[in-house]
């Protein structure tokens, strides 16, 4: 994963952005006021998302989301309700991860000394991943294929593949049995 930092004033006028955020928070509020696993939620979900969510992929209402367009969901992806995400430095959700209720996805913060500055770097979920309840994921941050994220833990750097990182900080506590895993 390339993790080049972004860095965006928010002092700079940009119209572009704002009207992408306007249609964002339009379709939120409506995926957020729809009966769930209708074919309106689904199409309110496609249309959130576009081509960036794939099939068989869901994610339970309510929602909260900045930068829909910077995010990518594989194939299989289930993502329970209350998800935060904080887009704009770009998330990838890659198949068949799983994220629990209350789970928060940063992808920016702000300069210390200039607080009207985003810095902003990307998220990777890896395949078949695991992210436990009320856990936060911080900027730059990949969480390896096949890992587990523990209920409340706050990860601060990369989580290898197949490991078990739990915590605040997480830190690695284990590591899974890769062989146990049926990769196609």
């Amino acid at each position: 994963m390339d993790c080049k930092e972004i860095r965006v004033d928010m002092r700079i006028p940009n119209p572009e952005g704002a009207d992408r955020g306007k249609r964002d928070a339009e379709l939120i509020f409506k995926l957020n006021h729809t009966m769930p696993m209708t074919e309106e939620y689904n199409a309110l979900l496609k249309e959130l998302f576009g081509e960036n969510i794939g099939e068989g992929s869901y994610i339970a209402p309510p929602i909260s989301m900045v930068c829909a367009d910077q995010v990518k969901i594989g194939k299989n992806v289930y993502i329970n309700s209350n998800l935060l995400s904080m887009s704009r430095g770009g998330v990838t959700i890659e198949d068949d991860a799983m994220i629990a209720a209350n789970v928060q996805i940063l992808t920016s913060n702000h300069d210390p000394y200039d607080r009207q500055i985003l810095t902003c770097k990307p998220v990777l979920i890896g395949k078949g991943a695991w992210i436990g309840a009320g856990a936060t994921i911080l900027p730059g941050v990949r969480v390896g294929k096949y890992a587990i994220v523990g209920a409340a833990s706050v990860v601060t750097h990369d989580v290898p593949d197949f490991a078990v990182a739990v915590g605040s900080p997480a830190r690695v506590i284990k590591t899974l049995d890769k062989s146990r895993f049926n990769e196609k």
